[in-house]
């Protein structure tokens, strides 16, 4: 493999990130499957902090960490 060829995307970044969103996933699909859509989105829509809100946090911590690990990295010479 040359030296100049940089694999983008395959590193510790983007694996935290897909690690976040699978996770999350699991556990919004395990609330929407016990208690069902209206009560996922009143959970959701509520003050208090429940499963649902750190699901999206999860989320979006998670995209977050993707699209880092897909930056353009600087190649030292």
């Amino acid at each position: 493999m040359s030296h100049e060829y940089y694999r983008r995307g395959r590193n510790w970044y983007t694996a935290i990130g897909a690690l976040f969103l699978i996770m999350a996933g699991i556990v919004l699909a395990r609330q929407l499957l016990i208690w069902g859509p209206e009560f996922m989105t009143d959970f959701l829509l509520n003050s208090e902090i429940t499963n649902e809100k750190v699901s999206a946090v999860m989320i979006g911590f998670g995209v977050f960490m993707i699209v880092l690990g897909f930056k353009k990295h600087e190649q030292p010479r």
